[in-house]
Parts: C-alpha cells; structure tokens; sequence
C-alpha cells in the first residue's frame, strides 16, 4: 500500500518537481509542449503504442494531460481509482501503481516527462477499459459467448476525461446498470462475511422435520441466521419462522421452494461465502461485458436460471419458466444480445443441418419421418422417391428439411425472431412435460417458453389495445404469418448464476454448462482475483 504522503506527492507535484529539474526554478507556470521540442518529440514516440492516442495529442499539439503542474486533480481522480481496483475484482498489479510512482521520482528531464505521459496515460485506458468492458475476451475462452465487447474508442475516452470533472469521470466509469451497483455491494459483504469468519459449521445432511429439535436443527438456524434470512433467534425446534427462511433461501437459489430441507438444499446451504464470491465477481465481470443500453423495455433470458422475463424500467413485468440448450457442447444456447423485430405464429421448422446429422438423417434415408418434407431452393415439395441418399451426406444435401405448421410442430404455435447467424430464438413446444424439470436444459439451442401465448401478448400489448384477439385472429387462421412488432425489442441472452432482484436480494443458480469456473480460472490468470480469493 501506497503511503498517503507519497500519493500526495504524486497527485500534487509532479509538475512543478519536473519543471525544478528542466528549469532550475519553482512555482512554475504549466508548461506547453511547444516550448520544448524534446517533450514533444518523446510525446509522440510514447503515444505511438495506439493511434487513437496518438491523434489525440496530435490533435492538442502534444500539451500534457497529467503532468502539468495544473492537472493535480486528474491525478489524484486517477490514484484514487487504481488504489479501489480490486474492489471491482479488476487486476490492480497491472495497473501498477507502484511503477508510476517509481517512474516519477526518476524524472530528471523534458523526456522523461514525455514518457511518464505516456505512461500514465497508457495506465488509464487499461484501467477505463478494464472497468467499462470487462478485463478478459470471453470469445478466447467459450465459444458460446458471441457477444461484441464495448470497448472504448480511446481518443475519445481522452476527449471525454479532459471536459470532464476528474473524479466524477472516474466515479463514473463503473457500468451504470443498477445491476452492477447491486452486485458490487454484494461483493463487498460476502468479503466481510470472509472476514469475519464464514456462515459457521456446516448443516448435516440428517432428516428436518417441523417441530423436532436437535442440534442440526440449531446448526442450520444459526448458518440461516448468518446468512441473513433468519432473525436472530434461540429457537430449538424447526419451527415455522425457520421453515419460512428455508422456502426464502430456496427461492434464492432456484431450489423448488417446499419449505422441506432435503439433499439440494443442504448442498446449497454448504457452499461456502468463497465460492459464491467467485460467482459474484464473475457476474460483475459479466456486467461489464454488458456495458450497453439494454432497452428501458428489454427481453432478460438467463440460462442459468430457466427463465424468460420481459423487464420495463428494472422491473420485470412479466416472467416464464424456459427450456435451453443441452450440456453437449454442441447444442448449448449462446449468448448475446439483439433485437426481436416479429413473431411468426403458425410457423414451421426447417431443420439445421446439425440436427438432420445428429437426429434425424437415417430415417430420411430409410423412408421414416413422414412428417417432415423435403424442399429444394425454390421452396417447392420434393417426391422422397426422386432422391438417391445414397449420393449425399447431410453436409452436402442439397435440400432443406421442413416441418410444416401444425400442432405437433416442433416450434409449437408461435417463435419470436431476432434474425441472427446462430439460428437461435423463442418458441412454444409440444414438449409441456419438459418444464416440469428442474435443471432445463434439454433443447438444440433454442429457448423453448411455458407460456408463450401470454409472452406474446405482453409483447404485443403496446401496439394494440387487444392484444389476444390480434394473436388468435392469425393463429386461427393456420397459416404461417408474421406479426412485426412496431417497437422492437432488445433480447438479451446471459448467463448468471449470482444475480440480484430490485430490492438487492442475492441469488444463486448452477453453472450449469462450466462456463463461469472457465472465466473465473480466466480471471485469476490475469491477476483480477487471487485463486482462494
């Protein structure tokens, strides 16, 4: 840790302490870089790491932005950042603080001024990045994430900073989502939770039932009460205000909320404040990556938790149980955001090539699967008879596989389009059974809906004041149709196992395809984190 003299004299004079060294004199005047070709020319050799950067000082004539004597409040806004960091589970040794007090106590010249310059204009956009868009490039690590990053332009992150009040510029880097705010609150209590010690022993995995008393009954009250979901109490017995903390942390933590103590709430209840800060960090890594308008009305589908929500203004408005992709690497649901612009109701399915390989091209082959068509370019039915498979593989099958509209379609009634390379979107299935399960994750990619009808009329409830008469005037109908919404609609596929609710009520779920564990171990390898946190 930096000594506060030391940050002092950092932040306050390190222009006027270069300029003694140049000049020989003190209370020095700020210093423009054409006064001293040698700053410039040192300026513009430092600045050429990125060509953003360098226009931006070209564009001012190569002055200083942090080492004039005038600029001690952008340093100190800048200090002030890089000692909080780790707070944002940023990588705070790559930022280097220590190295750019180093560097300035070894200014002896015009040229080492340029360079710390440089330097330290290099340690902000790191720093900026970092905290506006996320430390790592998920894409390297999981191919399921296809989302773009928002990374800053940085000349313009510098044009913007120098308007700007420093502090308040720096305050503001963080991602402005309330989400964020949440989970970096959460972030720091499970910190202190570490601090102080953890939740206490763990709960045995032994038989609850209301109205005995035994000591794992008081074990579990005491680690709920730790928890924060259980009012300090000296209750013995699994009375009801404990059973009400149990259907409360169930609910938490995607577990069927019975109020019943059984094997995955105990596993749950187990895990410790260290592994759910990993899973926060991880989420707050995740915001960053999300650092973009979400839409004041946006569709939230997180994989994690099997659920759909339509949200207006931080509040969901309206919600569903979903089906996602399954385990197999090849048919996980992605994720990335885009814009849902219609619904196709009475649709049919063409099938990707990877499902015609995987499931369905020996029965083509042999004359099963009746209920699907062959269609060539045209869109015209092709006879089976007039097709020798024997010719082709499903790579180079040079026909498309439908399903025509129906009820047994494997689309159901309704999907909700958001065109995109991946052929992923929202649909009804035949497959009800399906939403009984806890862990949903049985489609090819896709996200399947419960309540599709009513996700439909929600969505089209702001362009028609009767909105179920509008869907089933054209489903009634039986022909493929699609209904454009007038205002599109933000989608926005994630994947969370920590998140909160408005009222900042941290949850949990599983990771459910291994992709958090992969980006926490990311993390760690970039120095965000250490690996026992």
């Amino acid at each position: 840790m930096l000594s506060a003299n030391v940050v002092s004299r950092f932040s306050s004079c390190i222009g006027v302490v270069c300029l003694v060294c140049v000049l020989g004199v003190g209370g020095a005047l700020p210093v423009h870089a054409q006064q001293f070709p040698v700053f410039r020319q040192a300026l513009a050799e430092g600045a050429s790491f990125d060509s953003g950067v360098s226009a931006f000082y070209r564009e001012r004539d190569f002055a200083p932005v942090w080492t004039g004597a005038e600029h001690a409040d952008r340093r100190a806004a800048l200090i002030n950042a890089l000692t909080r960091a780790g707070d944002h589970g940023l990588p705070a040794a790559k930022y280097d603080l220590p190295g750019l007090m180093a560097a300035f106590e070894a200014v002896e010249s015009e040229r080492d001024r340029a360079l710390l310059e440089a330097k330290i204009t290099k340690v902000f956009l790191s720093f900026a990045t970092d905290l506006t868009s996320g430390v790592i490039d998920p894409g390297r690590i999981d191919r399921n994430f296809v989302r773009e990053l928002p990374r800053p332009d940085a000349a313009e992150l510098l044009r913007a900073f120098v308007t700007a009040q420093p502090a308040a510029f720096m305050r503001n880097l963080a991602p402005d989502a309330p989400e964020y705010a949440r989970l970096f609150r959460a972030k720091q209590s499970l910190e202190k939770v570490i601090a102080n010690g953890g939740w206490g022993p763990r709960v045995p995995d032994v038989r609850f039932t209301p109205g005995t008393s035994s000591d794992a009954v008081i074990t579990l009250r005491n680690r709920l009460i730790a928890m924060g979901y259980l009012d300090r109490s000296a209750a013995a017995s699994y009375d009801s205000a404990l059973q009400t903390a149990v259907l409360n942390f169930q609910v938490n933590h995607g577990i069927e909320a019975d109020g019943v103590v059984g094997p995955a709430t105990i596993r749950a209840l187990n895990v410790s404040p260290e592994e759910r800060l990993k899973s926060v960090v991880v989420a707050m890594e995740r915001e960053r990556w999300l650092n973009i308008p979400r839409g004041d009305r946006h569709i939230w589908v997180n994989l994690t938790d099997f659920s759909a929500q339509i949200i207006d203004f931080d509040q969901v408005t309206f919600e569903t149980r979903a089906v996602v992709g399954a385990q197999a690497g090849d048919r996980q649901t992605p994720e990335f955001s885009h814009r849902m612009t219609y619904l196709e109701i009475n649709p049919d399915w063409t099938l990707p090539r990877s499902i015609i390989a995987r499931s369905y091209w020996g029965a083509l082959a042999s004359g099963g699967a009746r209920h699907l068509q062959i269609v060539d370019a045209r869109g015209r039915v092709v006879p089976r008879e007039a097709i020798n498979f024997g010719r082709y593989t499903p790579a180079n099958f040079p026909f498309n596989v439908r399903q025509p509209p129906g009820p047994t379609n494997a689309l159901g009634e309704v999907k909700f389009m958001f065109p995109n390379p991946y052929a992923i979107y929202l649909h009804d299935t035949p497959e009800r059974h399906l939403f009984n399960t806890t862990v949903r994750t049985h489609s090819s990619g896709c996200v399947r809906l419960n309540d599709p009808r009513d996700f439909a009329y929600e969505l089209l409830s702001r362009q028609t004041d009767d909105p179920r008469n509008l869907y089933h005037s054209v489903l009634n109908t039986g022909q493929q149709t699609r209904v454009y919404l007038d205002d599109p609609v933000q989608i926005h596929l994630v994947y969370r196992t920590a998140f909160t609710n408005v009222r900042g009520a941290l949850n949990f779920r599983d990771d459910i395809y291994g992709r958090d564990a992969r980006i926490y171990d990311a993390l760690v390898r970039a120095g965000a984190v250490q690996g026992a946190v």
